[in-house]
């Protein structure tokens, strides 16, 4: 089934209900399900056919949402991209998709007009399609086709029951969401409408949702967090979803008394702001709260007891990744939930640990080894990557590189096998940050890696020997200028807190860097 039919029969039911609260605006399941069918109707208008690929470049906002599930419907495929992407980035999702149209607003495109690609853009927030390739040396006024009246007409006269074939299967591409790989290349993990299906349904049991459930949703939407857990789950199960566009710690402790909020997902970093702002003094008043969920990024045990102090809430902690959704949750009951404990399998899902040798065999229990996954939440494979697909799997089962152990069935995580870093929830890889750093003129070599932050989880911070060691360079000014030169290429939350500058990096007989020896190092400086 097409994930957008599954989410229109909710809509048919909870018709009048509220399904979204946004800035001050109410939309009912019946103005979603109708703005979906607008935008699916308009997409195909512009020409759009199933497998085409759709990049999605916009703020939070529920015309996000709607354009989404619009993609969805017509049987292509959408592309969320984070809109704090600088340009390079950006370039390459495009052209690594070879996506067909890009939805974004004015400004952004303001960014873009010099890149080198060629396909339709539609400015969201004036309702015009830049008819044109990027970069190409034409008058872009000139390319510009208004659509305003175009979209007037289709909500005018669109009829109440135009009805969408949903033309896709089960194991048709819904999403490529883009990962980053050791090797800075980011890898799109294709995600089926089965995918997508079974994850929500094994959440939707797990975490016992209902209609009746009201979500205080503050995480952004291009992530599958955000997008494919919270919101998705909410409208699934004809539950409200109130949501903000940034996360605030006051205004969230308000809301979720003043809006009688039964559900909250976040991240640790969220979870640390919460914790610090909160006043422990005058407890908040959450009668109606049924739970709090943490992933992205491990919950500390500091986090989960200080948590628990202040609102009388063990937080609910779980286990997903971009390839696979969810995998694993703590129970849904308070006592059974604990600290450092991803909990067990959702249904559907099976788990075992796999030993560090080639054949990848199976660990005893409460012995440590690689987490490897299987079910019908699992990816279909990374886009136009067969050789790293593979690589990724031994028989049906995908190869996570989370390190872990179970006991008792039950799901412990106690590392990473690759060098991966989560900052605010956010995956990070290293070898991404050198790239971009050792292209500037100071540097001679660098390495990244994160240490740990009592807000973000993790902090990146970098290491980089100089070109010239005798060069008079302030360590301040270089940690000014190395910083800005990473964020003329790269999103905020991938750039380095801190840079430290040695004499040369650590390596073995057989030149491979020894990070480890590099990070036990800077752990002992005074001012990290």
């Amino acid at each position: 089934m097409n994930l957008a039919q599954l989410l229109s029969q909710t809509a048919t039911q909870y018709a009048d209900k509220t399904a979204i609260a946004f800035e001050g605006q109410i939309w009912t399941y019946r103005d979603f399900d109708r703005q979906v069918r607008i935008y699916a109707a308009i997409l195909q208008h512009l020409d759009i056919h199933r497998g085409d690929r759709v990049a999605v470049l916009m703020p939070k906002s529920v015309e996000f949402l709607c354009m989404h599930f619009a993609i969805l419907a017509i049987g292509a495929i959408a592309l969320p991209l984070n809109p704090d992407y600088r340009a390079a980035e950006i370039v390459y999702f495009l052209t690594d998709s070879s996506s067909a149209l890009l939805i974004t607003t004015s400004d952004r495109f303001s960014q873009l007009q010099d890149i080198p690609i060629a396909l339709k853009v539609l400015l969201h927030d004036t309702h015009k399609l830049v008819n044109v390739g990027l970069g190409e040396p034409a008058n872009i006024q000139d390319s510009i086709i208004d659509l305003a009246t175009l979209f007037t007409n289709f909500k005018q006269n669109l009829p109440d029951g135009f009805e969408l074939d949903y033309a896709t299967g089960d194991d048709d591409i819904a999403m490529i969401c883009y990962t980053s790989g050791t090797t800075g290349q980011p890898k799109g993990a294709m995600l089926s409408h089965r995918n997508l299906i079974a994850n929500t349904q094994a959440l939707y049991k797990a975490w016992q949702w209902s209609d009746r459930d009201r979500l205080l949703h503050v995480l952004p939407l291009f992530h599958v967090h955000g997008l494919n857990v919270a919101a998705l789950g909410s409208l699934y199960a004809g539950a409200t979803m109130i949501m903000v566009e940034k996360f605030q710690p006051q205004q969230t402790w308000q809301m979720l008394e003043s809006e009688q909020c039964t559900l909250f997902m976040a991240v640790p970093t969220i979870y640390q702001l919460l914790i610090n702002g909160a006043n422990r003094e005058t407890k908040p008043n959450l009668d109606k709260m049924r739970i709090f969920i943490s992933g992205s990024a491990p919950l500390s045990d500091r986090q989960f007891h200080d948590f628990a102090e202040i609102t009388g809430f063990p937080i609910l902690e779980r286990y997903g990744m971009t390839e696979t959704g969810m995998n694993a949750s703590n129970p849904i009951m308070p006592e059974l939930r604990i600290p450092k404990s991803v909990g067990f399998p959702l249904d559907g899902v099976e788990i075992r640990i796999a030993n560090q040798d080639a054949d990848h065999h199976s660990s005893g229990d409460s012995q440590i080894g690689e987490v490897l996954i299987r079910g019908e939440n699992i990816f279909r494979g990374y886009w136009q990557r067969p050789a790293q697909t593979a690589e990724a799997f031994t028989d049906d089962w995908f190869h996570t590189g989370d390190l872990g152990y179970l006991d008792n069935g039950r799901l412990y995580l106690v590392g990473r096998a690759k060098e991966l870093i989560i900052t605010c929830g956010f995956n990070v890889y290293p070898k991404e940050i050198e790239n971009v750093i050792d292209r500037h003129e100071l540097v001679k070599e660098s390495a990244v890696f994160g240490l740990p932050h009592a807000n973000f989880g993790e902090k990146v911070v970098a290491a980089i020997a100089l070109r010239d060691d005798s060069i008079a360079i302030e360590q301040s000014e270089i940690t000014k200028i190395i910083i800005k030169h990473c964020k003329q290429e790269l999103a905020s939350y991938k750039c380095p807190k801190q840079i430290f500058v040695v004499s040369a990096l650590p390596r073995n007989a057989m030149g491979k860097l020894q990070k480890h020896i590099l990070k036990a190092s800077i752990l002992m400086k005074p001012d990290v």
